[in-house]
């Protein structure tokens, strides 16, 4: 069996399908909170970001179905306490990225899952990933092997391309917030890259990752991010054509920082935003 072929094994494939439905499932979860954001209680965790029930009981949700199908996975998320596993995989979750959009009744959040699997060298490797847009209606999924797909309610799965876009004076960048360039002392890289490309948009979080990977935009860069946060991202941008990357072009989730594009503009990003590199 091949290096590649190996990740495309039956547990995994379950895995992964099963990760979809859940998925689903937890964003019609989230929107009984969405849709009644005027009642919903906002607390404030210690790094000042929000978190509301939505977040808690989604996660919830989202543990018991794993414990429910795969009790030997090891599940790690935002709001909750990690548990260990035996079998080699590692469920990521986020049960709601883009709190801030969620609590204001912007539909751009989403909902994460992202899974790892350790090979036969103990070495964890990204396997597959999945971002449910709930309020949009939109599901984006990806295996290692199995491409990257682009699910809607207007009809079948269709598969993921990147944008062909070639000269970064021609692109669409995209950040979650400007202000955490600032907050990381990197803001002159934000300024030096807007000055390079021909839209900035702040449609941010997973929805801007879920952009770039569907071609309807072709750069977004965060200075700052956790690891469920970048967890179902690498294999998504990889099998739908592009590169995700830290800011030192490292393929990993774990880098505390992001950079996905279209694969063609990732060398000049790359370039631009490491001149300023702190």
């Amino acid at each position: 069996m091949s290096h590649r072929l190996w990740y495309i094994s039956q547990p995994m494939h379950k895995r992964l399908e099963y990760a979809r439905t859940i998925a689903f499932q937890a964003g019609e979860l989230t929107l009984q909170y969405f849709y009644n954001t005027e009642t919903l209680a906002v607390e404030r965790k210690t790094d000042e970001s929000p978190v509301t029930i939505a977040d808690r009981e989604t996660e919830r949700f989202l543990r018991q179905k794993i414990a429910e199908r795969f009790p030997e996975d090891a599940v790690f998320g935002e709001e909750l306490p990690n548990s260990e596993g035996t079998s080699g995989f590692r469920w990521f979750l986020d049960p709601i990225d883009g709190t801030k959009s969620f609590i204001h009744g912007v539909p751009l959040y989403s909902t994460l899952i992202g899974l790892n699997r350790i090979d036969s060298e103990g070495e964890e490797r990204c396997v597959g990933g999945v971002i449910a847009l709930p309020a949009l209606r939109e599901l984006i999924w990806a295996g290692v092997g199995l491409g990257a797909w682009h699910e809607t309610n207007r009809g079948e799965p269709k598969r993921c391309s990147v944008s062909k876009c070639s000269d970064l004076a021609e692109a669409t960048f995209l950040t979650s917030e400007v202000i955490t360039f600032d907050k990381k002392n990197r803001r002159e890289a934000y300024n030096r890259l807007e000055k390079r490309v021909h839209l900035t948009r702040t449609w941010g979080d997973a929805y801007g990752y879920a952009l770039v990977a569907t071609g309807r935009a072709d750069v977004m860069v965060d200075p700052a991010m956790s690891d469920w946060d970048a967890a179902p991202l690498l294999v998504i941008l990889e099998e739908a054509g592009g590169r995700f990357t830290d800011w030192k072009g490292n393929p990993t989730i774990f880098g505390g920082e992001g950079i996905a594009t279209n694969g063609i503009l990732h060398e000049n990003v790359l370039e631009v935003l490491q001149g300023c590199h702190q």
